[in-house]
């Protein structure tokens, strides 16, 4: 097996697929990046078992074909030290890859390509394709909501529901919600479907979707979530579990209604958040005639105060927040105004762009 290729060239395919492998594995062989080459056709794939992800590249000028794996961090750390403008001669020679840049020289231990654990591939039940700005825009403004090593394991991850005419993505962690949807016709898609996936999907899937112009395809179902494009092929296991009914908990019939800047109450739930209690993170809003007070106070008998203007009509309502749950809401809205919307002082808020319905944000009140 022989080839040569750019560091340019090489780079940015290998730090992908290098994230996808864990720093510390059980098994030797999950440390390492399997390279193929098939002529002119060179692929690189990582996996942890639960997720997998292949880069395809083409080569200036065949090589001499054949598969083995190396190390996918000591590689990635090797090109990345090597000249920008520099080209990597690659040659596997008795079971030990040779690497050459210039007058740089760098020799790596290898393990068979037969012991590369690939995900099995399996039929989806879904197929269709969705532009890659649209899906990251989907995953971008729900993905901070997910939970984080919950014991409720689906609630780890992102809910993506497929319908003939919308694809949504949701995301809870039991004290929010986010809900994002794309409504358009989706060609190839017949019946519904819903389907979790993990946390750490979810983020590799992100960090791959950097062409908004070009459209990815995505395959899912048969416990397996699919993501192909010109240059990869992303694949993950499903949360094997029910999803909450999320619909259930969003507060439709909330009679009160609050129109304010974003920003500046952003900015002031973070001047607030200073002196709120370290551990709880809670402030409490009081809504009265066009003005919302923001008000914390922590163990050391520490205040603080702030006044943001808005426009509110009703009655006077008493509402305490985890403030980091308003301040990553209003992080992700792009909107000049945001419209709060609330029923009473015991109840969930929903958070929303008042130019846009395609998204929307609960979150659950807490007792100060």
């Amino acid at each position: 097996m022989k080839f040569s290729i750019s560091r340019d060239a090489l780079l940015k395919p290998l730090s992908l697929v290098a994230g996808v492998v864990e720093r510390r594995q059980t098994l030797p062989i999950l440390s390492n990046v399997l390279i193929t080459l098939d002529g002119d056709r060179l692929s690189l794939t990582g996996t942890d078992t639960e997720v997998e992800l292949a880069a395809r590249i083409t080569l200036p000028e065949p090589g001499e074909s054949g598969e083995i794996t190396v190390p996918a961090r000591k590689l990635a750390d090797i090109c990345k030290s090597l000249p920008d403008s520099g080209r990597l001669e690659f040659t596997l020679d008795e079971q030990r890859v040779q690497l050459r840049s210039g007058r740089s020289r760098f020799t790596l231990s290898t393990l068979p390509a037969g012991e590369f654990p690939n995900i099995e591939p399996a039929a989806g039940s879904v197929e269709f394709t969705v532009n890659q700005g649209q899906l990251k825009s989907l995953i971008d403004r729900t993905a901070f909501s997910m939970a984080q090593q919950d014991v409720r394991y689906y609630l780890n991850g992102m809910l993506f529901e497929v319908t003939p005419r919308h694809l949504r993505t949701v995301a809870t962690d039991g004290h929010r919600l986010a809900m994002a949807t794309y409504e358009s016709e989706l060609p190839g898609v017949r019946s519904d479907l819903q389907v979790i996936l993990p946390r750490k999907g979810v983020l590799e899937l992100l960090r791959l979707l950097q062409n908004p112009d070009e459209d990815v395809r995505l395959v899912l179902g048969g416990n397996h979530f699919h993501a192909i494009t010109p240059d990869f092929t992303f694949t993950s296991k499903l949360v094997d579990g029910k999803f909450p009914e999320y619909e259930r908990v969003v507060p439709r019939d909330a009679d009160k209604r609050v129109l304010g800047p974003r920003v500046e109450l952003k900015e002031a739930l973070a001047r607030t958040a200073i002196l709120s209690n370290e551990k709880y993170r809670g402030v409490r809003l009081v809504l009265e005639d066009d003005n919302l007070q923001i008000l914390a106070n922590n163990p050391e008998q520490e205040e603080a105060e702030e006044q943001v203007g808005v426009s509110y009509s009703g009655s006077r309502v008493e509402i305490g927040f985890n403030v980091s749950y308003l301040i990553d809401v209003l992080s992700v809205l792009g909107s000049e105004e945001v419209r709060l919307q609330l029923s009473d002082g015991s109840r969930s808020v929903l958070v929303q762009d008042p130019g846009r319905e395609d998204a929307l944000y609960v979150v659950m009140p807490m007792r100060l």
